[in-house]
């Protein structure tokens, strides 16, 4: 059992080592594509895309705050994105009611395939 720890131990740290370098060259690739002004390109034998994508996330407290009845706070208990978009389109509030509480980020998403 010691050798499976410590093989989990190691592999954990490899996995963390090879996100870090994942994140470096994720952003390396997505300034160059920004720098040449291209969402999508062919770079030695692989095809390299990025989406933006646009993504909206909510403050509990100012939601809260916001909120025309206390009690609604219960279907959502904390804030999850696919209930209030729900509730939204059930009409039981607002777009307006929640706006707020809500900041929008940029996300650019890259995906990278072998030709």
């Amino acid at each position: 059992m010691e050798q499976k720890v410590q093989a989990y131990f190691e592999l954990k740290q490899q996995q963390k080592e090879i996100e870090q370098q994942l994140c470096v060259l994720r952003d390396e690739i997505v300034a160059y594509c920004a720098q040449q002004g291209v969402y999508e390109t062919e770079v030695g034998g692989y095809k390299v895309k990025t989406v933006l994508q646009h993504r909206k996330e909510y403050d509990d407290q100012k939601l809260y705050a916001s909120l025309p009845d206390p009690e609604i706070w219960r279907l959502l208990s904390k804030v999850d994105s696919h209930k209030l978009k729900s509730l939204i389109k059930l009409n039981v509030l607002s777009e307006e009611q929640v706006s707020p509480a809500c900041t929008v980020k940029q996300v650019t998403l890259l995906q990278i395939d072998k030709l």
